[in-house]
């Protein structure tokens, strides 16, 4: 998958031009509220996802524009394509070529993509439910039947605690709660499955990119922290049966505190960094670190399911990281199209090869790396 062309018209704070990519690595580079992070933004929104700032569709429109467009040309499954996505008076439109598309999520699988923001160190920083959520995002780009799962045991979870709650007050009820135990229990085996699977291979290849990114010199360790007492080798049926065996067991203390204490609703993904748990002990350039590696094992795993590599956006990626660490990411990521945003000119000089843009003041130009 490759990235030939992207114009952009009355988007954010961006003037309009277009720019023609490096099949390789481009660094984009400016001060901070120039523009940069608008480029990766508009790249990400032709994967089928919202921005990943959060924003709102009428805030992707510049000042004192009433309409905004973004045209992409893309190569893959082995030929040109097109895509658009225009905004204007609260509608958007959005077309692969030339057909129209009900909404944006319809290009998902078109232009696939991996994201890193600073936004994403809370996967190392946060709690639990950061590391939950990743994973979970990870599996739905290459199983979107993991989601209809996932949301079926959200589902079912909410009405086991609504019965948690309501038990207390008609203990009739108190019979009925098996039933949601053992369909809680079948969805969250069915879920954890996949989950382990996952996390076997993101582990294998994230270990690879973070030797590379350390120089060898930090070991990551990753494990799956379940809830409940279960082993990461059993099977669906198997994992099942351990979460049902759980809910049984803390029952009471389930009735008294009004909620599921055990399940994929409360399992971690323990990371150490050197044997040290990284959340309270890495630096921020190994947090940073682990965070990259995984976003690129992530990218690999997508190429391993549909064929072609992903585009890698990252932005603000260098910040905080040593200079091995810089030069790893920016010579070292081969075969695939990258987008790095930086604010230190001095990263250009890194680049063995691609290309450099300038943005200031939402002007973009194309630099001649010296």
């Amino acid at each position: 998958m490759n990235i030939t062309r992207l114009q952009f018209e009355g988007y954010r704070n961006l003037k309009d031009n277009f720019i023609l990519p490096d099949d390789g690595i481009n660094i984009i580079y400016g001060d901070n509220a120039q523009g940069k992070t608008n480029l990766l933004e508009a790249l990400w929104l032709f994967c089928g996802s919202r921005s990943f700032r959060g924003a709102k569709d009428n805030e992707l429109i510049g000042f004192e524009r009433d309409y905004m467009k973004l045209s992409l040309n893309f190569k893959s499954a082995q030929r040109e394509q097109t895509a658009e996505i225009t905004i204007c008076e609260g509608k958007k439109l959005v077309t692969l070529n030339g057909i129209e598309k009900s909404s944006a999520s319809q290009l998902s699988g078109s232009i696939c993509s991996v994201i890193f923001s600073p936004d994403h160190l809370a996967l190392v920083k946060n709690g639990p439910a950061e590391r939950r959520k990743f994973i979970d995002n990870a599996i739905s780009q290459i199983k979107p039947r993991y989601s209809d799962t996932l949301n079926k045991y959200n589902q079912t979870l909410n009405q086991r605690n609504a019965l948690l709650k309501e038990i207390p007050y008609k203990k009739e009820l108190y019979d009925t709660l098996y039933i949601w135990d053992e369909h809680l229990a079948k969805l969250g085996g069915a879920i954890t499955e996949q989950r382990l699977k996952y996390f076997n291979l993101i582990c294998e290849k994230a270990d690879k990119y973070h030797n590379g990114l350390s120089s060898d010199n930090d070991k990551l360790e990753m494990k799956y922290a379940f809830s409940y007492d279960c082993e990461d080798n059993l099977s669906s049926e198997e994992i099942s049966r351990a979460f049902l065996s759980a809910l049984k067991k803390n029952r009471e203390e389930d009735l008294q505190n009004k909620s599921t204490s055990c399940g994929i609703h409360r399992d971690d993904l323990d990371i150490f960094i050197n044997g040290s748990r990284a959340r309270a002990y890495a630096s921020q350039g190994q947090q940073r670190s682990v965070v990259l590696s995984l976003k690129l094992a992530e990218a690999e795993i997508i190429k391993d399911y549909v064929g072609e590599e992903p585009i890698i956006l990252l932005d603000d990626v260098l910040s905080e990281l040593d200079l091995n660490r810089q030069k790893y990411i920016m010579n070292n990521i081969h075969g695939r199209q990258v987008f790095i945003t930086c604010c230190d000119v001095s990263s250009v000089g890194k680049l063995a090869k691609g290309k450099v843009f300038n943005v200031k003041n939402g002007v973009v130009k194309k630099q001649i790396k010296q």
